[in-house]
């Protein structure tokens, strides 16, 4: 598939913005299907107040916002005890009382082994 530059409006500032045929590749290789809705400094403005999209995902309870991180900004941080070793643990939810809470070493443990090695 071949890209071609595109001349794009902000719908924040109004400017016109290039939306270039090597970032439109990098969107469809990550199978983003949508064109950007803001120019790149009011895109970089947004991130930097944390604004848009919510915390990231998959980045395990100590990670601080793995998988993207949209938002950037401090995580409100919950305490709880460990159901399986008893320690103070501090996670990115509000506990419910339904479900165990786990200490990010017992987290770490109870992961599957796969996930362990990313790279």
């Amino acid at each position: 598939m071949s890209f071609q530059d595109k001349t794009l409006t902000c719908k924040d500032c109004g400017q016109e913005f290039i939306w270039t045929a090597g970032e439109q590749e990098f969107y469809a290789s990550r199978g983003l299907q949508n064109a950007p809705t803001r120019c790149p400094a009011d895109r970089a403005a947004r991130r930097a107040q944390g604004g848009g999209r919510g915390g990231g995902g998959g980045g395990g309870y100590g990670g601080g916002g793995g998988g993207g991180g949209y938002g950037g900004g401090a995580r409100e941080m919950f305490t709880a005890t460990c159901s399986n070793c008893g320690k103070e643990a501090r996670v990115p939810f509000q506990p419910r009382g339904d479900k165990p809470v786990y200490c990010s070493d017992c987290f770490e443990q109870r992961r599957p082994s796969q996930s362990r090695s990313r790279y």
